[in-house]
């Protein structure tokens, strides 16, 4: 499973990108406007620091201007994504946006009937929303499951990426369920390092190793 972040940060991009483990960036125009920066110089340093799909919102509801939008975002660079939202236009510039050789995400799934309509369409990816499920008392990983399990069964090619994450336990439940990409913000991503044992481990390391050389130097 790749995992993306979902930010529209170049400075958190730019700081988990130094892992080596960033498989790609998800933005969206909330994200991008947090930046209060131009929208097309924002989504360019992305484009340019991290290698993978990044993947680029269209704000257009009409399905020719939402096509029209897309093809631009395309031409940005070559590992841009065309995020689409999973509605009638969306679907109609989507699969126009497909014919043309362009990658898109479908955003906003919250069923497997949509997921289903995603993966129709030829979309590269699609986007169920776990986290805003649960929010409203659905079974937002239930969810994730049951599309992960109609895509192996109609061996759909479209990747699914787990969305919405609001903590690490999200992310490993994604990896069991069998999610193609793990989207998630900076706050997340950080705390899929940490843990109390590695960093009461590293300390008892290296007050020993401290401990080894004052015993030399009184030696000496």
């Amino acid at each position: 499973m790749k995992l993306f972040l979902d930010t529209a940060s170049i400075d958190e991009i730019r700081q988990i990108n130094r892992w080596g483990v960033l498989g790609g960036v998800t933005t969206n125009p909330s994200l991008v406007a947090k930046e209060h920066a131009d929208p097309d110089r924002v989504w360019k340093e992305i484009l340019e620091e991290v290698d993978g799909p990044i993947s680029l919102e269209t704000t257009e509801l009409e399905a020719d201007a939402m096509y029209e939008q897309g093809v631009g975002l395309a031409q940005m660079a070559p590992n841009a994504v065309v995020k689409v939202p999973m509605t009638p236009e969306g679907l109609t510039a989507g699969k126009r946006l497909v014919t043309d050789g362009i990658r898109i995400n479908v955003t906003l799934v919250f069923s497997p009937a949509q997921a289903i309509l995603a993966a129709e369409i030829g979309a590269y990816i699609v986007s169920p929303f776990l986290g805003r499920l649960d929010d409203v008392g659905s079974d937002g990983m239930d969810l994730l499951r049951r599309i992960c399990e109609i895509y192996e069964v109609q061996e759909y090619e479209t990747n699914v990426l787990a969305a919405s994450l609001r903590h690490p336990m999200h992310v490993v439940e994604s990896a069991l369920a069998g999610a193609d990409i793990a989207t998630m913000p900076y706050a997340v991503f950080t705390q899929l390092v940490k843990h109390p044992l590695t960093d009461i481990g590293l300390d008892k390391f290296l007050q020993d190793w401290k401990v080894l050389h004052e015993e030399l130097e009184e030696g000496a």
